[in-house]
Parts: C-alpha cells; sequence; structure tokens
C-alpha cells in the first residue's frame, strides 16, 4: 500500500512540475491542479495512513487524525476556487491575445 501510494504522488508531482513548465496555458493551468491533488495526497499520508479508523477522537480506542482531513477539505475548496479563476482569466487572455502561449507571443511566429 505505501509503495503504490508513494508511487502515485511522483508521478503527479513530476507531471504537474512537468506541465507547468510548458509554455502554453491549458498545460500550466492542468499542472497546477495535478500540483494541487499532489499536495493533499501528501497530507493524507502526513496523517499516517489507516484503515477502518474513524476521525472521531473518544468514541474508539484507535482512531484517525482529523487535522491532515480538514486540512485537505480546506486545501480542495481552495484550489477549486483557484482553477476556476486561472481558467477564467486564461480564457480572458485567449480572446484578448487570440494565442494560448504564456508570454503572449507564439514562438513559432515569424518576427519581423
Amino acid at each position: 500500500m505505501e509503495i503504490l501510494f508513494a508511487l502515485t504522488l511522483g508521478a503527479l508531482t513530476t507531471s504537474g512540475v512537468y506541465l507547468l513548465l510548458r509554455a502554453r496555458t491549458f498545460s500550466v493551468i492542468l499542472g497546477l491542479t495535478l500540483l494541487s491533488h499532489a499536495v493533499n495526497l501528501y497530507l493524507f499520508g502526513m496523517g499516517r495512513l489507516k484503515t477502518e479508523s474513524p476521525a472521531v477522537i473518544g468514541l474508539v480506542k484507535d482512531y484517525a487524525d482529523p487535522l491532515p482531513q480538514a486540512l485537505v477539505l480546506t486545501a480542495i475548496v481552495i484550489g477549486f476556487a483557484m482553477t476556476s479563476f486561472v481558467v477564467v482569466l486564461a480564457l480572458k487572455a485567449a480572446v484578448e491575445l487570440r494565442n494560448d502561449h504564456v508570454d503572449g507571443e507564439d514562438p513559432n511566429e515569424d518576427r519581423p
């Protein structure tokens, strides 16, 4: 279980960083989304992976740490708001510049 978790976390982080370094707006947005998912998984992992353990303290002897779960729920909401804002911003820039390049200029165009 732990090796699968580590491989998934590494794949998400690697893919997110690679897409962040691309020169297209959609790739950057997708990279930010993958990185936010990787951070959420990392926060879950810091709370120690336990199965069949409730996050309520006091009812059972063995419980899961509720703090990482609360942090991940907050991060999901903030990540969704950030992604929505960046998508709208990218669409506005693509319409005004008629281009999807991050710098606003296409490297394939001929320069005078």
